[in-house]
């Protein structure tokens, strides 16, 4: 009896060992904090990011306006505008 504690007991602090041999190595403890905090940053920076892209899908809509209107002007069809008269018509 007294060898099948002593097997036990050192089965028991074997495990021990693998198991802080592996907290040292990944530290789950660690990885659930870098985890909470990069989503915590992502919540709180969600309404910056909004407002960036609404910014860039404007001025994108702004320059492909703008390069419509350039386009428009220098067609040979700009009396389909109304704007100005056709003179080869």
């Amino acid at each position: 009896m007294r060898e099948e504690l002593q097997d036990s007991m050192k089965r028991l602090v074997n495990f021990m060992n693998f198991t802080r041999s592996f907290f040292k190595r990944k530290n789950p403890f660690k990885a659930l904090a870098v985890s909470l905090l990069s989503s915590l940053k992502d919540m709180l920076t969600i309404r910056q990011k909004l407002k960036m892209a609404k910014y860039r899908v404007n001025y994108h809509k702004h320059q492909l306006h703008k390069m419509e209107s350039l386009i428009a002007e220098s067609n040979e069809h700009t009396f389909l505008k109304g704007k100005n008269l056709n003179e080869t018509r």
